[in-house]
């Protein structure tokens, strides 16, 4: 049987890339517990086709 527990799979979407109209999308996929932080999380990470570091923030 699967494991129950309050650590959930999130994809984190970029936000800068989104806005410059390039073509595909930095996204980012890590764990976060649910039961910790209900919210959604934004974290820096890098975006390799803008070349730096930017705000990716949680979607769905």
């Amino acid at each position: 049987m699967a494991k129950k527990g309050n650590r959930i799979q999130v994809i984190l979407e970029c936000t800068e890339h989104k806005a410059t109209g390039l073509a595909g999308t930095s996204r980012h996929i890590t764990t976060k517990n649910r039961k910790n932080t209900p919210e959604r999380i934004e974290l820096k990470k890098y975006n390799a086709v803008l070349k730096k570091y930017t705000v990716h923030k949680e979607i769905k």
